[in-house]
């Protein structure tokens, strides 16, 4: 019988239990129990991994405590530049969206980008006008407002400084949010989510919009969905290079993850971590931060829920 498991996670980086208090390290694994368990339910009826990657990326977005969608980090100017992206494997399609403001889940307007233009990507008042022309309902501010995000923010305003939440760092790049997907016909998904950086400029954009970089699916392979150093990802086409070391060197998805994270990306200079599937429903979740907020559940049995190193 075909093994189906959906994985997701809520980001890499300096994620340290003394850093944590109980109540909060209990409301982020209540979080990613909630987010995984929707997709999961999708997968368990018979449902697409698309649909699954979906549903539990939305969630993800509508939590304060992640770095996406309703938890966006504040840029420089004092707003929100949201970016997402989402792909399935069987036929190889994607959507992508990037630079967008008031959108309450940005993975499904890349989704809508997938199935409802012959576009890949969308980026700022073009996207934003596409997602009017469909319908989609502009939040105001206050929605995206949360007092521990603009902190952060204030703490480094008007300085050349940037920061994720998952980090004490000044210069760390870290803050996603993602889920893979192999459902019961052995079809992949992959989604991303992001807020970006705390006090951004210029439009930055990082590897989470960017199909092979941040996202990538592929039926012959795996699905892959990132969060670390975008920069770094983006020149390490990331997600992409763990399904060529799949395809054309024969590599088991532990391998070709753990390759990618705990080699080739470090011998760039970045860092971060991964979550992975494969269309045997096996699993992989490599990172080389202190910590990842990550989930996951296979069809076998086995889940479990995660932050820190083991």
């Amino acid at each position: 019988m075909q093994t189906y498991s959906m994985v997701i996670h809520g980001g890499a980086g300096t994620l340290l239990p003394n850093q944590m208090t109980p109540e909060k390290e209990k409301s982020y694994i209540q979080a990613l129990k909630i987010a995984l368990e929707l997709g999961y339910k999708i997968l368990e009826g018979g449902g697409q991994a698309l649909d699954a990657v979906e549903a539990s990326v939305k969630s993800l977005e509508d939590c304060p405590l992640f770095n996406a969608g309703r938890g966006s980090v504040f840029t420089a100017e004092g707003g929100h530049e949201m970016d997402a992206s989402i792909m399935e494997g069987k036929s190889m399609n994607a959507g992508a969206v990037s630079l967008i403001t008031g959108i309450k889940n940005p993975v499904s307007l890349a989704r809508d980008i997938m199935e409802k233009t012959e576009h890949v990507i969308l980026a700022g008042e073009g996207a934003m006008a596409f997602a009017k022309s469909i319908g989609y309902q502009i939040e105001n501010q206050e929605y995206f407002f949360d007092e521990w995000r603009f902190e952060q923010w204030q703490a480094i305003k008007g300085s050349t400084h940037f920061q994720l939440d998952h980090s004490t760092k000044k210069e760390s790049k870290y803050g996603t949010v993602g889920a893979v997907a192999c459902d019961k016909s052995g079809n992949l998904a992959a989604a991303t989510s992001t807020g970006g950086m705390t006090n951004k400029k210029w439009g930055r954009i990082g590897d989470s919009p960017i199909i092979g970089a941040g996202t990538y699916a592929n039926n012959l392979t795996c699905a892959v969905s990132c969060t670390g150093s975008g920069e770094y990802f983006i020149r390490g086409v990331v997600a992409y290079d763990v399904s060529c070391l799949m395809e054309y060197k024969g590599l088991s998805l532990a391998a070709a993850a753990n390759e990618v994270i705990n080699k080739r990306i470090l011998k760039l200079g970045g860092d971060g971590g991964l979550i992975a599937v494969d269309t045997h429903g096996n699993i992989a979740l490599p990172f080389n931060t202190d910590g990842m907020y990550r989930a996951y559940r296979k069809s076998s049995g086995e889940s479990g829920i995660s932050i820190y190193k083991e």
